[in-house]
């Protein structure tokens, strides 16, 4: 029997790229992983049912608005990175705005110690939660899982979310060790035993537990924030962009469909996502897309005078950024001058390879 065709396999790749890339910036969790060998590996969740009409609105300018989370659970295999102190929280997310055209993107990183006006909201399973005031960001997911993340980040930006997708500790690696690994280059040493990384400077090519390792570093690097750790994971998903387009698979259906099964293992999807089909017209509205087509940020924050340990949002910046995607603009320059996000100390840490 041959492999898909032709376009099934540029789909499908292209979404494995993505889905990788997201899945980084999720950090340990990211886009990713979905590049399904088989529908039966795939299991979506309902956001649309969950959160009924109570949502922004729906703008159909042809951009696409997706949000990606990654969970710390350390739940069945994932226990090898630690025990659970409690329900899975989303480690980190982004919300990834595909421009009209699909020819640009820009990536915001939303700190999971960021506080927020978490709303009220209804789960998947139809449990209602209360919402509260000055709750960290990741604790959304914690409490009533994706339908509340999505709900909490709508409510934060206004942007209704065309999609969303989350993925695992043990799914990232093994999906990066199924690529062969990722090479960057790093101009100061990081050692960091929480993450179990120690790196002299140099080029390096990271399998799996180094990549993961890598994107879950913040000790060692900057001011130690969960700030300095976004930028680590930003500078990973540029150097896994450029590095996957020269991954032989076109030409390896084989290498292909072994992708597409563990990338499809280690994702949840929304319901708009679980099929093959579905997965593929997806990935051809990001086909176009390259590291250099891509812009990626943080969220406008500053430290909570309260507690510094926490961010709180930077009121002029945040509404500038968001009320830029919303329209499908490129975000201003302006937006992240009073941010601490994007001048953390880590910048620079790491780069391609």
């Amino acid at each position: 029997m041959g492999g898909p065709p032709g376009g099934v396999r540029r789909g499908l790749w292209t979404a494995a790229a993505w889905s990788a890339a997201a899945l980084v910036l999720v950090g340990g969790s990211g886009l990713g992983y979905v590049y399904i060998k088989v529908d039966g590996n795939l299991e979506g969740v309902d956001i649309n049912q969950a959160l009924g009409t109570e949502r922004p609105k729906n703008i159909d300018n042809g951009s696409m608005d997706i949000l990606v989370l990654g969970s710390d659970s350390r739940a069945g295999a994932n226990g090898a990175y630690g025990t659970d102190e409690g329900a899975a929280r989303s480690d980190t997310a982004m919300v990834v705005h595909v421009y009209q055209g699909h020819k640009k993107a820009s990536v915001v990183s939303i700190p999971r110690d960021t506080l927020v006006e978490r709303p009220e909201c209804t789960d998947t399973e139809g449990a209602v939660h209360a919402g509260a005031p000055r709750a960290m960001f990741n604790t959304a997911y914690e409490v009533g899982g994706p339908a509340c993340a999505v709900k909490t980040v709508e409510a934060m930006s206004g942007i209704r979310m065309d999609h969303y997708i989350e993925v695992d500790f043990t799914g990232f690696t093994k999906l990066i060790d199924e690529l062969g690994g990722v090479e960057i280059t790093t101009t100061r040493p990081i050692d960091d035993p929480k993450s179990h990384l120690s790196l002299p400077p140099g080029t390096h090519t990271l399998d799996g537990e180094q990549s993961l390792g890598l994107v879950r570093t913040r000790k060692s690097v900057g001011d130690g924030s969960d700030l300095g750790r976004i930028q680590l994971q930003q500078a990973f998903m540029k150097a896994f962009i450029d590095q996957v387009r020269n991954v032989g698979v076109f030409s390896n259906p084989k290498k292909l469909l072994d992708l597409a099964d563990t990338g499809s293992k280690a994702i949840t999807p929304d319901s708009e996502l679980d099929s093959v089909n579905e997965l593929v017209g997806f990935a051809r509205g990001l086909s176009a897309l390259g590291a250099e087509d891509v812009r990626m940020v943080t969220m406008p924050v500053r430290y909570d005078p309260l507690d510094p340990n926490r961010v709180v949002p930077v009121e002029t910046g945040t509404t500038q950024v968001w009320r830029a995607l919303k329209q499908d603009r490129p975000i201003p320059v302006a937006a992240l001058e009073d941010s601490a996000g994007d001048k953390g100390e880590a910048a620079g840490v790491v780069s391609g390879g």
